[in-house]
């Protein structure tokens, strides 16, 4: 039991005292930039799903 607790004061101890945590205007920022990632991300998903959809309907059509 020993050892746990000693975990759990050196993880505290790093949380408090190592770890750099970003600042409010660092954190919106980057928020921007992953929702803008994921929107690109989402449509190009999207435009591929769509293009396959549409190769299959055709080659389905021609082929049978």
């Amino acid at each position: 039991m020993s050892k746990f607790g000693n975990y759990i004061q050196s993880a505290y101890d790093e949380l408090i005292h190592k770890v750099t945590w970003p600042s409010w205007d660092e954190l919106q920022q980057t928020t921007v930039i992953v929702i803008v990632a994921m929107i690109i991300f989402t449509l190009l998903i999207f435009g591929m799903d769509f293009a396959s959809e549409q190769v299959l309907k055709l080659l389905y059509n021609i082929l049978g």
